[in-house]
């Protein structure tokens, strides 16, 4: 029985690392920016390392720098990344579901592993999810972004300084690339943005707080506002419509 469970997740292994092959190469491009970035930001090739090897995600990594660049404090980076990765409480529960059982630690793991991506390969998996399935599909995407984030950094290196300078501009780019697709799909993410740009400004160029909060407090007071809107107007409608 031992042998056969041993077999099992051999093969969910393999089947998780050939899962995660479309997503490390996704993940080439965008950790190669985002080590180049660190360079040009300023950060050493072992600290950017160590970010994509302790945070591993994306889109809070590429925040990080930006705040990193304006001097902004420890607490207002680490509450940053918090309000931006919450939704992987939601993406864990919903895999916690979908996952076979198994002990607590093993859950814990490949629990650091769920990105938006590999959330989207375990979630529309068909059946129930083995442990080794998502250790071989978190596994390969991790070990990916954080090869081509040192690759990337290398890279930087390398650039003459001019241009290492003029690469802070991709950073604002890419928040644009982030943005624009989810702006497309919803206008309450048109809203927010807006909002959170409006309350930003205004913070910042009262002098009203530092940079760092002044990003922190705009994305919690726009995410409050637009979400208490859209309460109004579900409440709203549901009275509407039973009249």
């Amino acid at each position: 029985m031992a042998d056969f469970a041993l077999g099992k997740e051999t093969t969910g292994f393999k089947k998780g690392l050939q899962a995660g092959v479309s997503i490390g190469i996704g993940y080439f491009p965008i950790a190669l920016t985002f080590g180049l970035l660190a360079k040009t930001t300023g950060l050493s090739i072992l600290e950017a390392v160590l970010m994509s090897m302790v945070v591993f995600a994306g889109a809070s990594q590429y925040i990080s720098l930006s705040l990193i660049a304006y001097g902004t404090g420890l607490l207002e980076i680490v509450l940053t990344t918090f309000i931006v990765n919450i939704r992987h409480f939601l993406m864990s529960t919903t895999l916690n579901e979908k996952v076979e059982e198994d002990q607590l630690v093993n859950k814990v793991i490949y629990s650091f592993g769920i990105t938006d991506e590999t959330f989207s390969v375990a979630a529309t998996k068909e059946g129930t999810i083995s442990t080794g399935f998502m250790f071989g599909l978190n596994l390969l995407a991790y070990s990916s972004w954080v090869v081509f984030t040192g690759v990337g950094h290398l890279i930087g290196a390398k650039l003459p300084q001019t241009l290492q300078e003029s690469m802070g501009v991709a950073l604002y780019a890419m928040f644009v690339g982030l943005l624009v697709p989810s702006m497309k799909k919803s206008k309450k993410v048109v809203f927010l943005a807006i909002l959170a740009a409006v309350f930003n400004s205004i913070f910042t160029l009262g002098n009203v707080m530092a940079q760092g909060w002044a990003i922190v407090v705009s994305t919690i007071m726009s995410a409050v506002i637009i979400e208490i809107i859209e309460t109004v107007k579900a409440k709203h409608w549901g009275v509407k419509h039973e009249k």
